[in-house]
């Protein structure tokens, strides 16, 4: 009888022992969660937002600012502008015409040139007037005769195109005897060498002194 007494309370021991463990083992796991719940986020690497790129970019203010390149403007020129010819007359004053038959050393170069006097005037032995004034002032007549291929407006010494030396020499003539400067015309394009020259009424002589 006393064993059967003493068996309940065996059992309530033995439940208040297991409880006793139970309670012992749920403490335990309550403190290890509740030691380690604020540590289960691993640290961010991301700086916080005050220091982003500040250990890779400087701040703004220490770049410096690179100068634009359209807004320079490049320092005047210092090289003197180019000065006009000496020749060249200043505004507003007229331009001299040019000397004709060139310079007196190219009229004076010219006289070797062969000259032909031909008469269209009404006065007899005009054409070798003429030339003897020509050879007197140096010139290289070498023949005087008539023309009778139609009607000179004007004592004329006539040159071949393209020929400079008969161009200069029959300007030099014109200017030594006040004569009219031409190109032959097609009815003395194909005569010999040299200035043609045609006196008519008009013919007055040397102008200028020979040299």
């Amino acid at each position: 009888m006393s064993w059967i007494q003493g068996r309940p309370l065996r059992l309530a021991g033995l439940v208040l022992i297991g409880l006793a463990l139970v309670a012992a083992v749920a403490g335990g796991v309550t403190a290890l969660s509740g030691g380690n719940g604020g540590d289960t986020a691993a640290p961010t690497s991301t700086p916080p937002p005050g220091d982003s790129g500040s250990a890779q970019n400087p701040p703004p203010s220490e770049v410096p600012p690179s100068p634009p390149a359209s807004s320079e403007v490049p320092p005047p020129s210092s090289a003197a502008p180019p000065t006009p010819p000496a020749s060249t007359p200043p505004p507003g004053e007229p331009v001299p015409p040019p000397a004709p038959g060139g310079t007196p050393e190219d009229q004076a170069a010219a006289k070797w040139v062969t000259v032909r006097v031909y008469n269209n005037s009404t006065i007899h032995g005009l054409a070798a007037r003429a030339g003897d004034d020509f050879r007197a002032q140096g010139w290289n007549v070498a023949e005087t005769s008539n023309y009778s291929g139609g009607i000179i407006p004007t004592t004329t010494a006539y040159f071949r195109p393209g020929v400079a030396d008969e161009e200069t020499a029959a300007r030099a003539l014109g200017a030594a005897f006040g004569m009219r400067v031409e190109p032959r015309f097609e009815g003395i394009a194909g005569s010999s060498g040299g200035v043609i020259v045609i006196v008519t009424n008009d013919y007055r002589g040397a102008t200028t002194k020979g040299k």
